[in-house]
């Protein structure tokens, strides 16, 4: 499946533009998206990144995935990082 991962907050820090395009093949769903994902960040990022992806949450432009949604038929996602306010 061909992804357009949007990345927000800390995850802008580890790409050079702030969207990632992913060919990704046999992935339907949110569980094996991250799965894959995280396969492909720590080829290419560093580890705290990766401490940074196990917190974050995937998204569409509206919802909140569950591990078990099936991802859009667009590909587009979004990856949120965990917030604190103050």
């Amino acid at each position: 499946m061909n992804i357009t991962l949007q990345l927000f907050g800390r995850f802008r820090d580890f790409a050079d533009a702030p969207e990632l395009h992913l060919e990704l093949p046999g992935v339907t769903t949110t569980a094996e998206f991250r799965a894959a994902f995280e396969a492909w960040a720590r080829a290419h990022w560093p580890d705290a990144a990766i401490a940074l992806l196990q917190a974050s949450a995937i998204a569409t432009d509206t919802t909140l995935l569950h591990p078990r949604t099936p991802l859009p038929a667009d590909g587009r996602l979004a990856l949120l990082p965990p917030v604190s306010g103050g």
